[in-house]
């Protein structure tokens, strides 16, 4: 089995999305759930934005569609997904590869995959809270994915902005929740 693991946060050492990520790729190798590790790191090894002539360009699809769990490091940046995240998902997001349209709406093509996303928000976006409303992180990961369909997995530190005790207890917390992701 293939892991692909998709890091997009700009914080180097100090990115909680990374530290999930490696805690879930870890555990999943730990039970034998990846034979083999590709890693790209869209923040050292950026993706241009899309263009007609990188559209062409088909090694990023292949490369997800190799893969058998997809493991994806995703902090909100200003209430959504990074650039350098939405220019890899410009380039799986294909008609006729990973969806197509039929008479009864469009379809997803990816069968049997697992994606698994490291959340990390700086402040609280889940249900209830003030801020809901501006949460299009989650909201649009799980629409992209089940748009292909995928039913992704989500692990989520958030309030990490709040204090450096928080961010801590946040994390601890997020962390745990990946042992069981191996299951």
């Amino acid at each position: 089995m293939t892991i692909l693991r998709i890091d997009s946060s700009i914080n180097g050492e100090n990115s909680a999305s990374r530290a999930l990520t490696d805690s879930i790729v870890e555990q999943l190798k730990a039970a034998n759930w990846g034979e083999q590790l590709v890693t790209r790191d869209l923040v050292a090894n950026p993706l241009p934005h899309l263009t007609f002539d990188a559209f062409a360009d088909t090694s990023v699809l292949d490369e997800f569609l190799a893969a058998d769990i997809v493991v994806i490091g995703a902090p909100m940046y200003n209430f959504s997904v990074p650039s350098q995240l939405k220019a890899w998902i410009d380039r799986i997001a294909v008609a006729g590869k990973t969806f197509h349209y039929t008479e009864n709406g469009p379809e997803g093509l990816v069968k049997g995959k697992r994606v698994i996303v490291a959340l990390a928000r700086g402040n609280f976006y889940g249900e209830g809270a003030p801020a809901a409303p501006l949460e299009h992180l989650e909201t649009y990961l799980k629409g992209v994915f089940n748009f292909i369909g995928v039913e992704p997995e989500f692990v989520i530190a958030e309030g990490l902005g709040v204090s450096p005790e928080h961010r801590e207890k946040a994390l601890a917390q997020a962390v745990g929740e990946t042992l069981k992701l191996a299951a």
